[in-house]
């Protein structure tokens, strides 16, 4: 089983809105998002990759094409490592979101907690570790390979991979641009590194 590069996309100027993104189109990088990709492709231009899978939002395929072109690849894009379904919620003002009474099972128990017309975090996390279970099989245990996300994706699959507790998830820290690493083994898995940035 290969080296597994969890990448979270670089940094976008939605979030000044105060609202919840989701999988909404056209969120794109800002200059500053498009500088830390441009560095993650330089601080990872060796060893040679195998392969760079991304998120089919643009933040995450803005974030994928220049590392996979320091590589001499193209990105695959793969439905099922993309950000949350989160249903009605979905664009929402994180402030009014914060009011309703179903956020505080979200933040102490997501473990039961469903996003209203979305997935819940536990179906989230199986969609999540089923796509890089089959992302890996087709690698070799030399191969290095960089899936591009997002940052609660990222957070589950570490959680499920090093079997913490879904309702710990939230505890782990990943920010924009950042790289954490699993070497993903037969009879296990290893977190070899946790929100690493280029430059850091």
């Amino acid at each position: 089983m290969p080296l597994v590069l969890l990448i979270r996309h670089g940094e976008n100027d939605f979030v000044k809105t105060g609202r919840a993104a989701g999988r909404l189109p056209g969120v794109h990088l800002n200059a500053r998002g498009q500088a830390q990709a441009a560095a993650l492709a330089g601080a990872l231009a060796k060893p040679q990759l195998a392969a760079v899978y991304s998120s089919p939002l643009e933040r995450a395929r803005e974030t994928a094409a220049p590392l996979a072109k320091a590589h001499g690849l193209k990105v695959h894009i793969r439905r099922d490592l993309q950000e949350t379904d989160l249903g009605e919620w979905q664009g929402r003002l994180l402030k009014d979101m914060r009011r309703e009474k179903s956020w505080k099972v979200l933040q102490q128990a997501p473990s039961r907690f469903r996003f209203p017309g979305g997935e819940s975090i536990p179906e989230q996390q199986l969609r999540l570790a089923k796509q890089i279970e089959a992302i890996c099989a087709g690698h070799g245990p030399k191969d290095i390979i960089a899936c591009v996300s997002h940052a609660d994706p990222i957070k589950l699959i570490i959680a499920h991979y090093l079997g913490l507790p879904l309702d710990q998830y939230q505890r782990l820290s990943v920010d924009t641009a950042s790289v954490s690493t699993l070497f993903i083994g037969e009879a296990g898995a290893q977190l070899l590194n946790l929100n690493w940035k280029a430059g850091s």
